[in-house]
């Protein structure tokens, strides 16, 4: 049975209490901003971005989506924390902070980064700690205009706040949400970059973990409302980018190294397919030996199998044997841990056919090249 790392905090048992304090309770570890020279992208909030209880929160969808689309992001901030599959994590998260605490802080943050775009959800924590919560929109039509101030090229995408399990604060939650439209507009009016982005429509209290984080699919759906959102507006994620990889192309077949629609689900297995030059047929070999596609995703031996049938799959990158392959002078792709050569079962050469690991035979359904997309 495949080894998962567990996507959990170890502060499950504090879990509304993180929430509630402050951050100067809770300092925020930083790092070396990560760059993938993308248009510069802002999460900004609170825990909810920073990813409590699933760390890398949305932007692991999110990220993953950028990559199956052929969007090059470089998220920007000065924190950082999330999986390994994550490529980029950067971020401007913080656990416990209000619209005020954000407020304080933003200029800085903003003028260090530059960002294009910026993704705001936040007032969880207003709502939580019963901070004065009939000034709260008025606090968050502040925020929005200082970041649009200081900003004022960066399209600001803000967020209604998602669900709470308690009822009396969801109700609180809903009522300072259906002021975020109003507020919206009067900033479009206004001539400024603002977008509405409904959030708390996309999740319900099913999708939280603790009554107020997002359970692992609470967070992908919030992942794809941000990425529906940024689609619809022309230039916040800049244009899809021709892949930067290679097509692994069948001697016997002629066909590509395929992920079957385009999925990114970890498990899915490889197939063969007519090559066209989209993300999902695109691989980048590293110098760690991993041929990786989307960016965030490896050419994986389902399992850690070394027998012969183990299914070639895609997987979270983590950098272990079973994702590691020898690119051959004669023609071969071997699996590093076991030895074995990726091989179209049964040497199927028509579309569908798929991927396994197999003895090394020298014969076409084992040969493989590496060429640049037409």
């Amino acid at each position: 049975m495949r080894q998962r790392l567990s996507r959990f905090a170890a502060r499950a048992t504090a879990l509304v209490t993180a929430s509630l304090v402050t951050a100067a309770l809770l300092p925020a570890g930083q790092a070396v901003a990560e760059s993938n020279g993308g248009v510069r992208v802002m999460p900004l909030g609170d825990s909810i971005t920073e990813g409590t209880q699933v760390p890398g929160g949305y932007r692991i969808g999110l990220w993953q989506r950028f990559g199956s689309g052929g969007y090059r992001v470089d998220f920007v901030g000065s924190q950082f924390n999330g999986p390994g599959s994550l490529g980029d994590h950067d971020h401007q998260g913080h656990p416990g902070w209000r619209i005020d605490q954000i407020d304080a802080n933003v200029v800085t943050w903003l003028r260090n980064t530059t960002p294009r775009t910026v993704l705001l959800h936040i007032g969880t924590n207003d709502i939580l700690q019963n901070f004065n919560v009939a000034g709260a929109p008025a606090r968050l039509s502040a925020l929005v205009d200082r970041i649009t101030a200081t900003v004022p090229d960066a399209d600001v995408f803000v967020a209604t706040i998602i669900p709470l399990a308690n009822a009396g604060q969801n109700t609180a939650a809903r009522n300072f949400n259906a002021t975020i439209p109003g507020m919206v507009q009067s900033k479009v009016n206004a001539g400024k970059r603002v977008r509405l982005v409904d959030m708390h429509a996309a999740l319900t209290t099913a999708d939280l973990i603790d009554g107020i984080h997002p359970t692992a699919t609470g967070y992908d759906k919030m992942a794809a409302t941000w990425y529906n959102a940024l689609r619809a507006v022309p230039g916040s994620i800049g244009d899809p980018v021709a892949p930067q990889g290679k097509q692994v192309v069948g001697a016997a077949s002629g066909r590509c190294l395929d992920v079957p629609g385009s999925t990114t689900t970890n498990g899915t297995q490889l197939q063969l397919w007519d090559c066209h030059g989209q993300p999902n047929q695109s691989w980048t070999h590293t110098s760690g030996k991993q041929l990786v596609v989307y960016g965030t995703k490896c050419l994986d031996a389902y399992g850690r199998g070394t027998a012969n049938g183990t299914q070639v799959v895609i997987w979270d990158c983590h950098g272990d044997t079973n994702q590691q392959w020898n690119v051959n002078a004669n023609g071969s792709i071997t699996n590093v841990q076991s030895g074995l050569c990726l091989d179209a079962y049964n040497y199927g050469t028509g579309n569908g056919a798929k991927l396994v690991l197999w003895s090394c035979s020298g014969q076409p359904n084992q040969q493989w090249t590496l060429r640049t997309p037409a």
